[in-house]
């Protein structure tokens, strides 16, 4: 009797951490608390920072009549368009400096740091309107949205985003998924803001409110952290030491062999 009890008093820290083990291995844990907490139900649209490069595109029912509002690759600012239309042409995308301006041909300088791209599509409609007989049809794309995922996850790497939009878990998702070996309740999300302050974010993905966290969607150059757990890093250690364990007891077994035969 006193041999079941103390297997079972072993086995009791066994089966307890085997349980948090699986409990910290899920997401979006307790998620009846999104039912429970109000919410505004805004779609999320990401707004232009410095250093974004934006592909705008103007369109005319004539195509001369907006052939001076774009560039293609190669072409600089005052050189005149030799094939009007856009066939074949690979536009060039503007860089949002560092106070928050493009310098698009004809009007300048343009302040669009802080607008979503409809915002600022509806504000070079307004501009351009003084030049053309008509409203123009203003496109505006982010080519550059990208993301990094590092750490504990099937493909760490970079990642183009082309719809402008994506989610924590998506991120997670085009990188293969957190591993086993992930700490999953304290991802690191390293973000800059318009102004270059830089920062650390700690996310817990294995509880269902991270859905209305403001850092739920990721925006542009934002780096992704997934840390490993002390069993990972303990295993990495020992194996990466390993060879050194072994040669230390194979010395140890040749020294005692030879005193052994030396004491004989």
């Amino acid at each position: 009797m006193n041999i079941r009890r103390i297997l079972l008093l072993l086995l009791l820290p066994l089966l307890f951490s085997a349980c948090t083990s699986y409990k910290k291995s899920l997401y979006l844990r307790d998620d009846e608390v999104l039912e429970m907490v109000p919410q505004k139900g805004m779609l999320y649209e990401y707004r232009i920072m410095p250093k974004d490069e934006l592909t705008i595109l103007v369109s005319t029912s004539t195509p001369e009549a907006s052939a001076p509002f774009y560039r293609k690759i190669g072409q600089t600012k005052d050189q005149p368009i030799q094939n009007q239309g856009l066939d074949n042409a690979k536009l060039l995308a503007y860089l949002v400096d560092n106070d928050g301006y493009i310098d698009f041909p004809v009007l300048g300088m343009i302040k669009v740091v802080g607008l979503t791209n409809r915002e600022c599509e509806a504000l070079l409609r307004q501009k351009l309107r003084h030049y053309l007989n008509e409203d123009p049809n203003v496109t505006v794309r982010t080519s550059n949205y990208q993301i990094s995922v590092l750490g504990e996850v099937g493909k760490p790497g970079t990642y183009t985003i082309s719809d402008e939009k994506v989610t924590i878990f998506q991120a997670l998702a085009q990188a293969g998924d957190m591993t086993l070996f992930s700490v999953r309740d304290d991802v690191q999300l390293l973000r800059e803001d318009s102004v270059g302050r830089r920062r650390v974010i700690h996310l817990d993905l294995t509880a269902a409110d991270i859905s209305l966290s403001p850092y739920y969607y990721l925006q542009q150059n934002d780096v992704v952290y997934v840390k490993p757990t002390k069993a990972k890093v303990r295993s990495n250690t020992f194996s990466n030491n390993s060879s050194i364990w072994i040669s230390l007891l194979s010395l140890a077994t040749t020294l005692a062999s030879l005193i052994v035969v030396i004491v004989k």
